[in-house]
């Protein structure tokens, strides 16, 4: 199996098999964000405990890298401290802002890195960070402040 094959495997298991699916209490923040593009769409709450994410969990409709890199997301951020997880999003920002040029960091990443090929994609690199930008702003909203920089939408 080549290394796009396997990528695809784990964006499809994600979404076959989503983490974090399943909008929960309780929780600090909700965001909703929708895609103009295509229509894919992602509600998603987030829980702080003190400086770490405590939970994240969402409610989405779309496609399969939508909603896989939701799922993702939960695997990356959840127990964390914010400013890890906004350290993370930073990476998978810069990954999918890099139109496939940039290498992605599997320590940093995990199962992220399968996005690397979406980054050719300009129309579907959105669809990617949908889950992300809601997880940007649910943070926003909790009123807790990250020290890192935060990536453009």
């Amino acid at each position: 199996m080549n290394l796009e094959s396997m990528y695809q495997e784990i964006i499809l298991d994600h979404y076959k098999n989503p983490h974090g699916r399943g909008l929960r209490d309780p929780f600090d923040a909700e965001s909703f964000q929708v895609n103009p593009t295509c229509g894919d769409e992602v509600t998603l709450r987030v829980k702080i405990d003190g400086d770490k994410v405590a939970d994240v969990s969402y409610e989405g409709q779309g496609c399969s890298i939508s909603q896989a890199s939701t799922s993702v997301l939960t695997d990356l951020v959840v127990g964390r401290t914010v400013d890890e997880a906004f350290g993370t999003m930073d990476a998978f920002v810069e990954l999918m802002q890099g139109r496939g040029q940039v290498e992605p960091d599997e320590e940093v990443l995990e199962d992220g890195i399968a996005f690397a090929g979406v980054a050719k994609y300009p129309a579907r690199v959105k669809c990617a960070l949908l889950g992300w930008m809601a997880f940007k702003a649910a943070v926003a909203d909790s009123g807790v402040a990250a020290t890192t920089t935060t990536p453009k939408e």
